[in-house]
């Protein structure tokens, strides 16, 4: 027997990503958005709105990137959600986190979070089913602790993924099957 719910935003996992870029002073800025995917190969959809500080500064800048949240980091990651960059200028320095300029694109890399999308931005939508920020991916680096050899291991990047049911946080880490693979045996 199924149970109808509230509506909410009920895809689980959702990710956690960590969108980050630089403030008019220089300053790290960075917000934790949980609706956020891949529009097609290459390029990021972020739905976002313009209120953000982290919008206003991917408009001027022309750049963002995006990290997966680790369970390591949950506390810093939960941290840049429930504070706004509009109300704490000082917000990443008060995250103990630390961060280095992309080579590509103008936009901070934190350096605590495994992975990293840096990329250029191509659009803001903001008509009513438009996504918000759109961006076209130019690099992905991951910190050498989460590889093996030269692929991303992701049962080693302990990725958090939002829940919005209980709104709380959980581990992604195990591999249960073969994507493209193990479909197959029911061919």
């Amino acid at each position: 027997m199924r149970k109808a719910l509230d509506l909410t935003e009920g895809i689980f996992p959702m990710p956690v990503l960590m969108i980050a870029t630089y403030n008019e002073d220089g300053s790290v800025d960075v917000m934790n958005a949980a609706w956020g995917t891949m529009q097609e190969r290459g390029n990021v959809a972020l739905n976002l709105t313009e209120t953000h500080r982290t919008v206003q500064n991917i408009k001027r800048t022309k750049a963002f990137t995006v990290s997966i949240a680790d369970a390591s980091h949950a506390v810093e990651a939960d941290y840049f959600g429930v504070v706004s960059g509009n109300k704490e200028s000082r917000k990443f320095e008060k995250s103990g986190l630390t961060a280095t300029k992309s080579d590509v694109v103008n936009a901070p890399i934190v350096n605590e979070f495994p992975i990293c999308m840096e990329c250029e931005f191509i659009e803001y939508q903001d008509n009513a089913y438009g996504c918000g920020v759109i961006g076209k991916v130019v690099r992905v680096t991951a910190d050498e602790r989460v590889m093996v050899g030269d692929k991303i291991d992701m049962s080693l990047v302990n990725a958090i993924a939002f829940d919005p049911y209980t709104h709380g946080y959980y581990r992604v880490s195990e591999r249960v099957a073969e994507a493209f693979k193990d479909g197959l045996k029911l061919k």
